[in-house]
């Protein structure tokens, strides 16, 4: 049996400082740079729908977790990505998170 399927993440904790909204659209941004490094400080005080990032070595240079608004901001926040200096950026909607359960361990008979 598979868990249901839920666009709104359970579990989802906002970032320590930042006043809580209704951000039900929650997305991954993958970002490869232009020849300028974007700033991520400057980008998460900026926008408020980002909430973490990771900087990447492989294709991607910057992966950033979003809680947005709706589709509007995601559209606002990919834009800006864009304008910052963004030579790409990918966006994947987070369908639910997934938390490991504890593992029972039985006997081998």
């Amino acid at each position: 049996m598979t868990a249901p399927l839920h666009l709104v993440p359970d579990g989802f904790t906002p970032a320590p400082g930042r006043p809580e909204q209704a951000r039900a659209l929650h997305a991954i941004a993958r970002i490869s740079q232009g020849p300028v490094p974007l700033d991520f400080d400057r980008l998460a005080a900026e926008f408020p729908a980002v909430q973490s990032g990771l900087a990447l070595a492989g294709e991607a240079d910057l992966e950033l977790r979003l809680a947005c608004t709706g589709p509007e901001e995601l559209r606002a926040v990919a834009a800006a990505l864009h304008r910052a200096g963004a030579t790409k950026v990918r966006i994947d909607l987070v369908l639910r998170t997934l938390t490991p359960t504890p593992v029972t361990l039985r006997p081998v008979p």
